[in-house]
């Protein structure tokens, strides 16, 4: 796994979107503050929170984590 990936992965994947963290955090059942922490990489999600931000962003977990391009 690659930890700095995660952080740049998240972001770009969000803005894509076009989406602000406020927003994903609620409709993957976390808070903006979280997904702030994740972004800036001072945090990892856990196995529940992966999986809420995969399958919103319509990614795998694999791919979040760096292990997959």
């Amino acid at each position: 796994m690659s930890d700095d990936l995660f952080p740049v992965r998240l972001r770009k994947l969000r803005e894509a979107r076009r989406i602000n963290a406020k927003a994903l955090g609620e409709l993957c059942g976390l808070s903006k503050n979280m997904i702030g922490q994740y972004e800036k990489g001072e945090k990892m999600p856990s196995a529940k929170s992966l999986m809420a931000l995969a399958d919103f962003l319509d990614v795998s977990i694999d791919y979040l984590l760096g292990r997959d391009k």
